[in-house]
């Protein structure tokens, strides 16, 4: 493994355009080969009604809904836990053959699944780069991947934004340059 950093964290209060910052970096990195998977709201009528994963291939599916029912609740949503793993945690395989890996997001919802949380846990083990959005606040692996070492934590704001959109692509052509 190079000596760059090549674990990506972006913080940053709700609506500060992370997944944006996310999407942005990945368009950016064409020809890269990049999986994983980023998160949307569901609107309707103006209100939030829950969020959908988007795998990077085009597959999609709901993540968490106000008319989801079942034990895994975060605030007033359901989560598809069973869903979200069957369809995306499988493509977080470091022996996949991508060279980066996106994780929109590291959350409270994504980690209801221990097997996501296994999966993160082996990307940020392996010498893969890994740009991913993580909740400000939690515990357990919410904090973990925070203090892991060759990670660095971007605190995303609207106004550092184009700054921290060039550093990361500086990291990860830097680090996917070194991987070859």
């Amino acid at each position: 493994m190079s000596d760059a950093c090549n674990k990506i964290l972006l913080a940053g209060l709700p609506g500060c355009g992370k997944t944006t910052t996310v999407m942005q970096i990945v368009n950016s990195l064409r020809g890269k080969s990049i999986a994983g998977f980023y998160t949307q709201e569901i609107r309707k009528a103006n209100r939030r009604k829950g969020f959908t994963w988007n795998r990077l291939d085009g597959a999609s599916g709901i993540l968490a809904h106000v008319d989801l029912a079942g034990p895994y609740k975060v605030g007033k949503y359901g989560v598809d836990v069973q869903g979200f793993e069957d369809s995306v945690v499988k493509y977080l395989d470091p022996d996949s053959g991508a060279d980066i890996f996106v994780i929109d997001e590291i959350g409270r919802m994504e980690c209801f699944s221990e097997r996501f949380v296994r999966a993160v846990q082996g990307l940020f083990s392996s010498d893969k780069a890994v740009l991913a959005t993580v909740a400000q606040k939690g515990s357990g692996l919410i904090s973990e991947v925070k203090r892991r070492p060759n990670t660095k934590l971007f605190n995303l704001t609207r106004s550092n934004h184009n700054e921290v959109v060039a550093k990361i692509l500086e990291m990860l052509s830097l680090e996917t340059e070194t991987q070859k």
